[in-house]
Formats: C-alpha cells, structure tokens, sequence
C-alpha cells in the first residue's frame, strides 16, 4: 500500500510539475506572438511607402496574416517582404486585397501600352537592320497602340514591300502603315 501511495504521489506531482510547465510554455508563446504582432505593426507603420492604418495583423505561432487592403501588388509585397524579414517570424501568411483606383489602372494601362510600343518599335527596327535586302539605317519605325508607321527611304518597290511585311510579321503589331518613298 506505501508503495502505490508514493506512486500515486509520483504520479501527482509529475502531472502537476507538467501542466504548469505546459502553462508557462503557452504564456511565452502568447507573449512571443504579441511581441511579434507588435514589430509587425510598427514595421509597417513606419515605412513611408504604405499606409499601415488599412493593414491588419494577426500571429499565431510565429506566423503572420496580414489582411485588408492596399493600393497596388507592389505594395501587397512590400508589406509581405517587410514583416517576412523580422526575427521570430516563421511564415507570412499575405491576405491583402489591392484597391485600385480608375485613375492608376487608366495610368497602369497607358505605361503598358507604351511599354508595348517601345517594345514593337525596337523588335521591327531590329529585324529591318539585320535583313541585308533592307537599307534598315534610312528607315523610321514608330509604334502607337500596335499600329507600326514607317518613314523613309527605300530603293525599290521590293525593298518597300519586304520591309512592310517584316514589320507586319513581327508579334504585336496590328497595322503596318508603310509610307516608305523609293528614290531611283
């Protein structure tokens, strides 16, 4: 009987013994995520380029969910980055919704259109220079909204023709207005 008393007291104080390091283990990790949660606030509060106010965070066991909203993809991934970078921080969990205006996806729309154009403008001219039946250096590519025009001058009716279909023949391109002049 002694013996199943002391193993029962044995028994007693080794759950005890472990549920009280279990409950100091759960407060240093609550008290870890709040620390965490607390740098991540203040981490994007203090980047210039985000409006933290409009960002939320949440962690759990080191890993962070950011949610609400941002104005572009750039900025969703700054915030991402940003937290990602801090000691303690395991995962980044990015629920950020992007809210663009009219207005930016009017701008984000015109740069991609130009950027497209440049893009064009540089292939055909490219593609003109390097065919040898084509004087490429007399010849003026321009690009607007896919519509590629080309000035200049041609030798032949030939070399007009093959430099309009080079320009045509190049991706992108919707219309070729070949306004080359051949010179005899």
């Amino acid at each position: 009987m002694k013996r199943s008393l002391t193993s029962i007291l044995v028994a007693v104080t080794l759950g005890t013994v472990t549920l009280s390091a279990s409950a100091n283990n759960e407060w240093k990790d609550s008290a870890k995520d709040a620390w965490l949660d607390g740098k991540a606030e203040t981490t994007l509060l203090l980047n210039g380029n985000l409006n933290s106010f409009d960002i939320d965070t949440d962690v759990k066991n080191g890993v962070v969910t950011l949610t609400g909203s941002v104005e572009s993809e750039v900025d969703k991934a700054l915030a991402s980055e940003l937290v990602a970078s801090l000691d303690g921080v395991s995962e980044v969990e990015n629920n950020l919704t992007v809210v663009e205006d009219d207005m930016q996806q009017d701008k984000d729309g015109e740069m991609m259109t130009g950027l497209k154009d440049s893009k064009v403008e540089t292939v055909v001219k490219t593609r003109l220079l390097f065919e040898s039946e084509v004087s490429g250096l007399d010849i003026e590519v321009e690009a607007e909204n896919g519509v590629v025009t080309l000035t200049g001058e041609v030798a032949s009716d030939a070399e007009r023709d093959l430099a309009g279909a080079i320009a045509k023949n190049t991706n992108d391109v919707k219309k070729v207005n070949n306004e080359l002049k051949v010179t005899s």
